[in-house]
């Protein structure tokens, strides 16, 4: 008798489920897939790069957004038994918004510092010391903002999934978390970039970690190549400091300044997809 019960419970639950996954899932998908793949393709972060990972990223979470705001997808979650289900997904939402906002703020205060040393090159203020000056201003500033990128790297918790039973809320609280960690794993890159170091250099947890990212710059002044737009300047600045050398500060300032231009586009594009998603979840535990 109870297991006849249970039969019937089992096929009336599995009558109101969708035969197919929804279109938006599917699409969700295959956005996470071209992004793992090019994670595996591309293990390099050069701005192109990352340019075309943060274009990817915007595709994908356009796609989730729309996806959260499905009757479907609210339904699922707001009768999901396990009631910290929705919790963790606005906790996931908190730290990408979190991160994306510490890349903003790095790419910000760069930019500000630029602009003031390329005022005191065009217009020559105090000289060549004066130039000299303003350069050992900005790479002290990039000494903050590498400070501040090693805090937001080490704020990073690994994204715990709990058991969950229901196959539909599994199949789509999967996709949510899947997309939480792709998202993080290029925000992370990101924020190497931003600080001129690769994930390589940076082990967590490591006593020596803001002193190794703040030396990182010295070393890379003996290296044939650089791992990025940021760590160039920092070369040249301190090549400038160094040897008098000014030829190439201009020209690399200027590279950094559309690199950064474009960054910015992508990660404020990105920033308002997090907050509509995060609104969206907001208003299915307020529901």
């Amino acid at each position: 008798m109870e297991a006849s019960k249970t039969k019937s419970n089992f096929h009336a639950r599995s009558n109101s489920l969708p035969s197919r996954p929804h279109p938006l899932i599917l699409q969700c998908n295959e956005h996470l897939e071209r992004l793992r793949s090019s994670n595996e393709t591309s293990s390099s972060s050069s701005s192109s790069s990352l340019r075309y990972k943060l274009g990817a990223l915007q595709d994908l979470h356009e796609c989730v957004e729309n996806l959260v705001q499905l009757p479907l997808t609210q339904d699922t979650l707001l009768h999901e038994p396990q009631e910290n289900c929705v919790d963790e997904l606005l906790d996931g939402s908190l730290r990408l918004l979190d991160v994306c906002t510490s890349a903003k703020d790095s790419l910000l205060h760069t930019k500000e510092c630029i602009r003031e040393l390329q005022s005191v090159i065009r217009r020559k203020r105090g000289g060549e010391e004066g130039i000299i000056a303003e350069a050992n201003k900005f790479l002290n500033s990039r000494k903050v903002v590498k400070k501040a990128i090693v805090k937001a790297l080490l704020n990073l918790k690994p994204i715990a999934k709990n058991i969950i039973k229901d196959q539909q809320t599994l199949a789509l609280v999967g996709l949510l978390k899947d997309v939480e960690v792709v998202t993080l794993s290029i925000f992370e890159s990101l924020l190497h970039f931003i600080s001129g170091t690769s994930s390589s250099n940076v082990k967590h947890g490591t006593l020596s970690l803001v002193s190794k990212l703040i030396i990182h710059t010295k070393r890379t002044t003996r290296s044939c190549s650089y791992e990025s737009e940021f760590s160039q300047v920092d070369a040249a600045l301190l090549a400038c400091i160094s040897d008098n050398k000014m030829s190439e500060m201009q020209n690399q300032l200027e590279k950094l300044e559309s690199c950064i231009h474009d960054l910015e586009e992508g990660l404020e594009f990105m920033f308002r997809r997090l907050i509509k998603t995060r609104v969206a979840l907001l208003n299915i535990l307020n529901h």
